[in-house]
């Protein structure tokens, strides 16, 4: 049990990478007097895009030989995001891309919501390093942070060498702030198109806080993308995903919601609708558990907005409390913190249903585990004139294995919330 509080209380220290409920978060963190690391790496939400813009068949611009060229390549583009504060704008990511394939670069966002430039390259790279041959290839991966990250891999007898450097807009120029290189512990290049590796580095901080070095996990898609698919994805799947809930883990329909926990669907919805976690946190003794009751009116609208369902299904599960109304609520504790790696789905195929619904053919992909297609499932989703959207089904692939989902904890029963709160 220790081992598991420890490791879990870790996971939550690891702020770049928490994707907790940030209330629980916070307090967990104030347990420690640990110095908390900001480790490179990406976040914030991608806007709505345009179509990608070609720029494998664009005339190139050879690189700087001035130590490695990556100074000034797009420093005019970091400038204007910096004083628009649009950094972390998919268009402006996207600009950043393209301009590193103009001057030759196989670039790709870390997002992997942009088709990467001259993927034909990486790809040859891809083919020729899993023959065991000797190949070498730089790829980008820009941030939505203002900052991006080179990777030069070698490639020689079917092992791959990594150097990494990451830079990052400061003070009006481009800075390099670190450079690491290792020898990926395992590497791939997947059917679904994707260049996968992971490796072992070490930083001062890094190793203060946690006695050891951090193994990341890379996940580079080189194979394009349709266009209509990436934006679907970003509109129904990607607003959900797989943190604190089970949606795209388990079979229902609007017939039969079987195990859909509505709960953390109301966590994750009402964040979507007003931008901020729901004010029922945690309580901030870890061993008392908090209870609420949400009145009937505010917790309807949320999830109704988003299912179809009528109120009867709704309080059969969840506990509703006729006498006053409400809906009562339990906020997740520490024994349902999650760890902070989890897949997102991929949309790689759609089909538009004569009844105005969309199904979605999704792949499930972990970095984490190193894969691209963890299983697949469907989505059903029904667009709203307004914009919005109802979601209708979710069907896990027969390849799904419950014990391949490691990333996720479920809720607490009521009789397991009994045993560890004591009913208090």
């Amino acid at each position: 049990m220790l081992r598991k509080q420890t490791a879990r209380l870790r996971a939550c220290l690891k702020i770049h990478f928490c994707h907790l409920h940030a209330p629980l978060c916070l307090k967990l963190a104030s347990l420690s007097i640990i110095t908390i690391l900001s480790i490179p790496g990406c976040s914030g939400a991608p806007k709505t895009p345009k179509a990608d813009s070609p720029v494998a068949e664009e005339k190139t611009i050879p690189p700087d030989p001035k130590e490695d060229g990556m100074a000034d390549i797009c420093l005019d583009l970091y400038e204007k995001a910096a004083e628009e504060n649009r950094t972390d704008d998919l268009e402006t990511v996207r600009g950043i891309v393209n301009r590193f394939g103009k001057y030759g670069y196989s670039a790709v966002d870390c997002k992997n919501q942009i088709n990467m430039t001259h993927a034909g390259q990486a790809e040859e790279f891809c083919t020729v390093a899993g023959a065991g041959e000797q190949a070498e290839i730089t790829i980008i991966e820009v941030g939505y942070q203002g900052d991006f990250i080179k990777y030069d891999l070698q490639a020689k007898d079917g092992k791959l060498s990594v150097v990494r450097s990451y830079y990052a807009y400061e003070t009006a120029s481009i800075q390099k702030k670190t450079v690491e290189s290792n020898e990926a512990k395992r590497w791939s290049y997947t059917e679904e198109g994707y260049l996968m590796f992971s490796g072992i580095w070490y930083s001062e901080e890094l190793y203060v806080l946690t006695m050891s070095g951090a193994e990341e996990y890379t996940a580079l898609r080189v194979r394009p993308l349709d266009e209509a698919c990436r934006e679907l994805n970003r509109r129904y799947l990607l607003p959900v995903g797989f943190e604190q809930n089970n949606m795209f883990l388990v079979n229902w329909s609007e017939e039969d919601f079987g195990e859909l926990n509505f709960y953390d669907m109301y966590d994750i919805l009402y964040r979507n609708i007003h931008g901020e976690y729901v004010p029922y946190a945690a309580d901030d003794n870890l061993g008392v558990g908090a209870v609420y009751r949400i009145p009937q009116e505010e917790f309807e609208r949320v999830i109704m907005m988003y299912f179809q369902i009528d109120r009867e299904t709704l309080q059969s599960k969840t506990v509703y409390h006729p006498g006053d109304s409400t809906y009562e609520y339990k906020p997740r504790g520490f024994e349902e913190v999650e760890y902070p790696e989890h897949p997102y789905s991929e949309v790689t195929g759609f089909t538009e249903n004569k009844d105005g619904t969309v199904t979605l053919m999704a792949n499930v992909v972990f970095p984490y585990a190193g894969t691209a297609n963890v299983y697949s499932h469907e989505v059903v989703v029904r667009p709203l004139e307004d914009g919005g959207v109802q979601y209708v089904s979710n069907q896990v692939g027969s390849s799904a294995d419950s014990s391949e989902k490691t990333w996720h904890t479920p809720r607490l029963t009521a009789e397991q919330w009994e045993e560890l709160y004591g009913g208090g």
